[in-house]
């Protein structure tokens, strides 16, 4: 006697047809054109294609990715090095509910400073396939989003042109500042 895929996952204690987490959608994006290999660029051309998403180069070597600018209180979410030679070549948050389950895989280990806020790093580009680092780079958006504060979701929420003056101004800010704790 065959078994259903149900009476499986029920043998299991599953639910049938659930996946273990929540599919994230993110309406009207697409991912750019698939290719085979990943590299430093391609997680640069996924990343820039997420809505508000700012780079910057920091700690000399390390491509960072923001959800909305630094300067309006965005969030790191992925990050690389910008040579791709080091280890790890690329470390992003998962969220608690996929932490466990990716550090199964062989090359991937608790991201170094990050681990405990739920980031995984990889030791290398073939430690998951492209397609699984397009989703988790999509969902790493999404759950950092999640977690903006509501003043600088209402700054994201703001036309380019709005939004573009308030971070220029908000530079101009920090600028002043730092010109003011020096003197």
């Amino acid at each position: 006697m065959l078994e259903t895929n149900s009476s499986v996952a029920m043998a299991f204690g599953l639910e049938a047809n659930r996946r273990p987490y929540p599919p994230i959608l993110l309406v009207g994006f697409r991912f750019p054109p698939y290719t085979q290999s990943m590299d430093n660029e391609r997680i640069r051309e996924i990343c820039l294609a997420l809505p508000n998403t700012a780079e910057t180069l920091n700690w000399g070597h390390v491509l960072v990715y923001w959800v909305g600018d630094r300067a309006i209180g965005g969030k790191m979410f992925a990050l690389t090095n910008a040579d791709g030679m080091d280890v790890p070549v690329l470390s992003f948050h998962c969220g608690a509910e996929r932490y466990h389950e990716l550090l199964e895989n062989e090359g991937v280990y608790p991201a170094p400073h990050l681990a405990r806020a739920h980031w995984v790093a990889l030791e290398h580009w073939n430690a998951l396939r492209p397609r699984e680092i397009e989703n988790e780079l999509a969902r790493a958006h999404a759950l950092i989003h999640e977690k903006l504060p509501k003043r600088t979701k209402a700054v994201l929420a703001l036309p380019d042109k709005e939004r573009a003056k308030v971070v220029r101004d908000r530079m101009k800010q920090l600028a002043a500042a730092e010109k003011a704790k020096i003197s």
